[in-house]
């Protein structure tokens, strides 16, 4: 019987491309898994009204993490659009399936390492090394959203919120649209917590709260109030605050004085890509969606379907997503290897895809690396 059950969701597009490229370097390490394929994905939207069938839920229930490729999404519109007549008129409105996975599983805490590898040709700098830990469950992500605005829905806000509200006070509710920010103590707590935690155990230099507390008061000011908190109980380990914008800017100015980064889940997906162009861009952009007894892995970049199937993507951040499960699966022996490899075929620059200059494919430099194991 094998030690571990992956599950493995290609997804859409080059989700299945560089899916492909994980699975030579898995087979390669021969880690003792099974492996077993889970739908997702824009075409079950189309033709069954669910990106996330029920039966994907289920059979995630039966193994010890995921693997997760890429996945389509479209607007609220075209998403209708594209639904088999049959599914058409029926009320069915699209919901991110990643969103749903991470709210399914409790998957709360979203790590993503940005790490420069020596001799990549498109880092903004050598030797940056940041990890972003976004808050996965809450904040503006969450999924609460009207259009248009329900009559009881702006009543309570007209009622709770007079001088905000007046300004739109003759606004047709049809052409209005809400979205909230909704965040907690207990996730504040346990993202920075996790932050701190890993800051600790890796002897990271300091932890940087990246908020908007001056404008978003009420949710921003939960978060900061709670992480000020949390860092009371990490008296050795910097702790620092920046808003947002700034932190923008201050990334690109100096990004060496920044180690471990916390924020709620749109300003990290925001903070995260930004650290990941400093690294080589998308392609290299890993992440874990980590919960307490589960845990699905991705690169961070879309499924881009004017590249699908040819093999052109380049496939790193899956290599480097694979990392990020052998290390939370306790692996760390084989995570060392595969990084070591992939920081191999990076230096030695003789297999690159073409946003690093080359015209090796997918599928090269899956073997690349894998022959370095």
């Amino acid at each position: 019987m094998a030690k571990y059950k992956i599950a493995l969701m290609p997804g859409d597009g080059v989700g299945n491309d560089v899916m492909e490229a994980a699975r030579i370097v898995l087979d390669k390490m021969g880690l003792d898994a099974v492996y077993s394929h889970v739908d997702i994905g824009w075409e079950f939207w189309c033709k069954e009204g669910n990106p996330l069938p029920d039966r994907s839920i289920e059979a995630l229930k039966k193994t010890d993490a995921c693997l997760f490729g890429a996945i389509t999404s479209k607007p609220k519109e075209e998403a209708e659009l594209e639904l088999v007549p049959e599914l058409k008129g029926k009320g069915l409105v699209y919901f991110s399936p990643i969103v749903r996975l991470r709210q399914e599983f409790n998957l709360r805490t979203n790590l993503r390492p940005c790490k420069a590898f020596k001799g990549n040709p498109l880092n903004y700098k050598e030797g940056i090394d940041m990890v972003v830990f976004r808050e996965n469950t809450e904040g503006l992500y969450v999924g609460m959203e009207y259009h248009p605005v329900p009559q009881k829905v702006w009543d309570v806000m007209v009622e709770t919120l007079p001088k905000q509200t007046k300004r739109f006070a003759e606004m047709p509710l049809k052409d209005a649209a809400i979205s909230m920010r909704y965040m907690t103590r207990p996730g504040c707590r346990n993202i920075v917590t996790d932050a701190f935690e890993f800051a600790k155990k890796h002897n990271r230099k300091s932890v940087t709260l990246v908020e908007k507390p001056n404008v978003l008061r009420e949710t921003g000011g939960l978060m900061t109030r709670t992480a000020r908190e949390v860092a009371k109980g990490y008296p050795r380990i910097p702790f620092y605050e920046a808003n947002i914008d700034a932190m923008c800017m201050w990334l690109l100015k100096n990004p060496f004085d920044y180690d471990v980064l916390v924020c709620e889940n749109m300003f990290g997906d925001i903070i995260s890509d930004l650290c990941a162009q400093l690294v080589g861009g998308l392609g290299f952009a890993a992440s874990g969606n980590i919960g307490d007894q589960y845990a699905v892995f991705e690169p961070t970049h879309g499924s881009a379907p004017k590249y699908a199937g040819k093999y052109k993507v380049n496939p790193m951040a899956m290599m480097l997503t694979v990392k990020l499960m052998l290390d939370w699966l306790g692996e760390s022996a084989a995570a060392d290897a595969l990084e070591n490899a992939i920081a191999g075929v990076i230096a030695e620059g003789q297999v690159r895809t073409y946003d690093m200059g080359g015209s090796s494919t997918t599928l090269d430099v899956g073997k690349a690396v894998a022959a370095r194991l």
